[in-house]
């Protein structure tokens, strides 16, 4: 079912000497249930596609659409918080945060009591392989592959339909990104998420459902 959609899809900034179009006339549907993954050279306009889905952007041209409404029609603010989740390659945690109070957060911004907040973050966190011993750690105390463990975590509190990974292995050794590979299938495959990951590591493409290809601003389906 599609949950996403790109249409006609272009975007467009101003650098100091010149226009640059970093996306241009993407059209896409992305369906829940599915793992995607979408490869292609540094300023082939990967990272910035993200942004557009995860609505840190507006398109300049189009419209990307989720459940049939444009997110020029969101409050994109409660869109990420609530609808659609972003995991990045640096984990992006609160360092002055524990691990359970880094996941808590998003629902207390959503003005959650604290109690059920701890109840939900602790199940999240347990979801993604970790035990209570990290709970109270706090980022620095964490290898790598539980920090994004820990993002993982976070990203799936807020249960969204739709997590957007940018390069979430990059950071990551074999073992510890082919783990994280596998939570994020099991997410799209068991609990019908849409995932959406931009790699540069073909090992973590060949994964996905769907591998897409961008080029100059401009994308395609890719076999593998």
């Amino acid at each position: 079912m599609g949950i996403l959609h790109l249409e006609d899809v272009s975007y467009s900034y101003k650098s100091r000497y010149q226009t640059v179009q970093a996306v241009k006339g993407v059209s896409w549907i992305f369906e829940q249930g599915k793992i995607y993954a979408i490869v292609g050279k540094s300023g082939s306009g990967k990272t910035t596609l993200l942004s557009l889905l995860a609505g840190l952007d507006l398109p300049s041209q189009g419209k990307v659409v989720y459940l049939g409404k444009s997110t020029n029609k969101f409050d994109r603010n409660k869109y990420r918080r609530q609808e659609v989740a972003v995991i990045y390659q640096a984990y992006n945690l609160f360092p002055l945060l524990t691990a359970l109070e880094n996941v808590m957060y998003p629902l207390e911004l959503q003005g959650m009591q604290a109690k059920e907040a701890k109840h939900q973050a602790a199940q999240a966190i347990k979801s993604v392989g970790l035990g209570e011993k990290a709970f109270k750690r706090f980022p620095s105390m964490l290898s790598g592959g539980e920090q994004q463990r820990i993002a993982i975590a976070r990203a799936l509190v807020s249960d969204p339909k739709v997590i957007l990974a940018d390069e979430p292995t990059g950071n990551l050794d074999t073992e510890n990104g082919a783990n994280i590979v596998g939570i994020l299938k099991d997410l799209a495959h068991t609990k019908d998420c849409c995932v959406i990951i931009v790699t540069h590591d073909f090992s973590v493409a060949r994964q996905a459902d769907e591998v897409l290809r961008m080029k100059d601003g401009e994308i395609t389906q890719e076999t593998l």
